[in-house]
């Protein structure tokens, strides 16, 4: 590794703990502010070997990794808001349908939920509901 590129690297590990704890504060989410700066530092890594060291490195991966929080936010509160609209607009009695069966997903569908909730039907004993339970559910013997 070269001087330049260690130099690089140890402004970047200095760094991080500040610009984490800024994102922490300005925004309170630590685990979306640690996606954040990982993704700041990532595009430092790139960016820093070929334009140079940042006159404030810690400035720009603070304004770098707050631009990918807020861009995450706004991605996740339009995907909301979709799915909301869809809701909105979907018929009650569309809404319970069960899919089409010449869709695909209806024969990859996972009926294990099901399974479960009739192993452990309340007419049947609790013995008989947790061999049932560990033998359809779980693939394991009754013994």
């Amino acid at each position: 590794m070269t001087s330049a590129a260690a130099e690089l690297e140890h402004t970047a590990r200095a760094c991080a703990p500040d610009v984490l704890a800024a994102l922490v504060r300005r925004y309170g989410d630590f685990d979306a502010a640690e996606d954040a700066v990982q993704e700041a530092l990532v595009a430092a890594a790139r960016q820093w070997p070929v334009d140079g060291l940042p006159d404030n490195p810690r400035g720009w991966l603070i304004r770098v990794a707050s631009r990918r929080l807020v861009d995450q936010r706004r991605s996740e509160q339009a995907r909301a808001d979709r799915e909301l609209l869809v809701a909105l607009y979907t018929p009650p009695d569309e809404a319970l349908l069960a899919p089409a069966a010449d869709t695909p997903d209806s024969t990859a569908r996972d009926d294990s939920l099901a399974l479960l909730l009739l192993c452990c039907h309340p007419a049947l004993t609790r013995p008989s509901q947790v061999a049932l339970t560990l033998q359809a559910v779980a693939g394991l013997s009754t013994a």
